[in-house]
């Protein structure tokens, strides 16, 4: 791009100063309205979120400006199958609302590695997973949209790379690290907006300029560049036409670059890491008022996800046929998809590590310690993410970005086996639930490794990665990586002892509406907290009153919540009772339902119709 298409006009300049403005005010009011100052509120926003909210939320939270940048640059080289990644979510968002949020609301958890303890016992499995989801995050999430977004700023404005960066992070700090998750899903809400109608009024330009979509079908087999960016690597224009079965989502099984088994099988087992296991993903439906308002978020967010193949994918590949203008337009559309996911990432992060491993370190720590405990761990993320900024940027000639994607299908697919199993499979224990994921971790790596050290090739020069390595597609070494996981885990489970059900009532799917009372597996230490912080508020009220500037600190920080008079034993029950219940109205639950159904008709016809 050239500094003639900066961006220095009025009109855009000022799209992108009421954007930024109208975000700020959405996150200021959200932090103004809500309860941020206990741990349900900070990091479940009370678990009283309305289902539009939620549906707006999953989605933005997915689309990130990696998607922006990277699936419309697959697509502007292979053509419409990379859309196949998209719509794979509208099977599996209803697994998540019906299957798998049921579960983990019923046993009361905040967090996906705190399921995994209370449905194994011990704390192995809970430390580990807690540590690859947040390694996961800042090296493939975190940088990829952090770094796509900024070039993005960088091109179009025209500031320096890490100035963008910076400004971008302060702005999304200040309402995510004050105002919890209320504030960061209702600006997603207003990201979502902003992306879909920004997106389809490029969309409109983009196929009125091609001239339709018969003509975009013709003039995209046409289009045979001069030189060819494909990742990071530019390639020859012999080596590279536009591929026979562009407009076929699914692929020859054995020579298609997305061959159609993978499609189908490989990449549910990663949209299932993804979609059910995430803490990105599952936080958002756990703030859910009730269980129909968390279906019908799950119903939403599939409906938008139908739209990424028409405004992100197919004005893609008419990017390849022509460039299209709206920069001030785009440059908004980017940034809501960029901000929406960081906000996400950063708040899920945050609570995975205070509520995981920060409670390992400090055995009791008080509320309100948990919550600076998870402010202070978002302001430590956004100085890595940073700080990792400068490798993605110096590999940008290698070819670190299409590892990065990859990442995920090496490491995911441990963790979809041990969440499947762990709901379906009441006889799964803890020793098998650990050796699996760790012979998955060990099988994953190893591809990893090997393919960082030879590199993935292009089409002019071909990896010298040996094929038993390399060879196999990554969508079907996670089939076999999902296999081997299982295989493990089960074989390790039926050799060793069985969990007894009196500890897994609720916890699992053939003991989900049992109304016996669960002892959990690590109720000792529960008690001990519970005793604690009996003790703690006592110590509490004695305190004095704040100064001015205390107040005001507070304030900000959301930790000046007023006590409320203290709960008898009774009401503490009935209130523990009232968040783990998902019953729901019969009329709402047949409407939620109706629509789970007709998503999934859909979804079917949308595969078939561009098969």
């Amino acid at each position: 791009m050239e500094s003639n298409i900066r961006i220095n006009n009025p009109a855009d300049i000022s799209v992108i100063v009421i954007y930024f403005l109208v975000v700020l005010a959405v996150g200021l009011w959200a932090m103004y309205s809500t309860n941020r100052g206990t741990v349900g509120g900070f990091f479940l926003a009370g678990r009283s979120m309305v289902w539009w909210p939620i549906g707006a939320s999953l989605f933005a939270s997915n689309i990130g400006s990696g998607h922006f940048v990277g699936i419309a640059g697959t697509a502007a080289a292979g053509g419409i199958a990379i859309g196949g990644y998209e719509w794979n979510a509208l099977i599996l968002v209803v697994v998540l609302g019906w299957l798998f949020v049921p579960i983990y609301v019923k046993a009361g958890v905040v967090t996906m590695p705190e399921y995994l303890r209370k449905r194994f016992g011990g704390k192995r499995i809970q430390v580990y997973l807690s540590v690859l989801s947040l390694i996961l995050y800042i090296f493939t999430k975190i940088s990829a949209d952090i770094f796509s977004g900024a070039v993005f700023i960088q091109l179009a404005i025209g500031l320096n790379l890490y100035l963008a960066i910076i400004i971008l992070l302060a702005i999304t700090a200040l309402y995510t690290i004050t105002g919890g998750l209320a504030a960061v899903i209702y600006t997603d809400t207003l990201q979502t907006f902003i992306m879909v109608v920004g997106s389809f009024i490029l969309m409109g330009f983009a196929f009125a300029e091609v001239g339709g979509y018969d003509a975009f079908m013709q003039k995209y087999m046409e289009a045979i560049p001069s030189n060819v960016s494909y990742g990071n690597t530019t390639i020859d224009a012999e080596c590279y036409t536009p591929r026979k079965d562009s407009f076929h989502i699914f692929r020859d099984a054995v020579t298609g670059d997305l061959p159609w088994p993978g499609l189908v099988f490989g990449l549910s087992i990663l949209a299932l890491w993804y979609w059910c296991t995430d803490q990105v993903i599952v936080q958002r439906c756990l703030s859910g008022k009730n269980m129909s308002h968390v279906k019908a978020g799950c119903v939403m967010c599939g409906y938008l996800k139908l739209l990424p193949m028409f405004i992100i994918v197919m004005p893609g590949m008419i990017s390849r046929i022509l460039y299209t203008g709206l920069r001030g337009l785009m440059l908004s559309v980017m940034l809501a998809s960029l901000m929406s996911s960081l906000t996400s990432i950063f708040n899920s992060a945050s609570t995975l590590f205070t509520m995981d491993i920060y409670t390992k370190i400090r055995s009791r720590p008080s509320e309100k310690e948990l919550m600076l405990a998870g402010r202070a761990f978002m302001l430590l993320l956004i100085g890595i993410s940073i700080a990792w900024v400068p490798v993605v940027q110096s590999a940008q000639s290698g070819q670190l970005f299409d590892y990065i994607q990859s990442v995920t299908s090496f490491l995911g697919p441990p963790i979809s086996a041990v969440f499947l199993l762990a709901i379906f499979c009441k006889r799964v224990n803890e020793q098998g639930a650990f050796w699996g994921l760790m012979v998955g971790l060990l099988v994953g790596l190893s591809r990893m490794i090997a393919e960082f050290a030879y590199g993935t090739g292009n089409c002019v020069t071909p990896s010298n990665c040996p094929f038993v390595i390399c060879g196999i597609h990554y969508l079907y070494f996670a089939l076999i990586l999902f296999g081997v996981t299982a295989i493990v885990i089960l074989a390790v489970s039926f050799m060793t002892k069985p969990i007894p059900d009196v500890h897994l009532y609720r916890l699992c799917w053939s003991l989900r509406n049992s109304k016996e009372e669960r002892i959990d597996l690590d109720a000792d230490e529960q008690q001990d907290k519970a005793d604690e912080k009996d003790e703690e508020s006592v110590n509490e009220e004695s305190k004095e009153e704040p100064g001015c500037f205390k107040k005001a600190y507070n304030w900000f920080c959301g930790l000046d919540q007023q006590k409320g008079p203290k709960l008898s034993k009774e009401e503490e029950e009935a209130l523990k009772k009232k968040l783990t219940d998902t019953s729901e109205v019969p009329l709402w639950r047949n409407v939620v339902n109706i629509n789970g159904i007709i998503l999934l008709t859909v979804a079917v016809f949308c595969h078939a119709f561009f098969a």
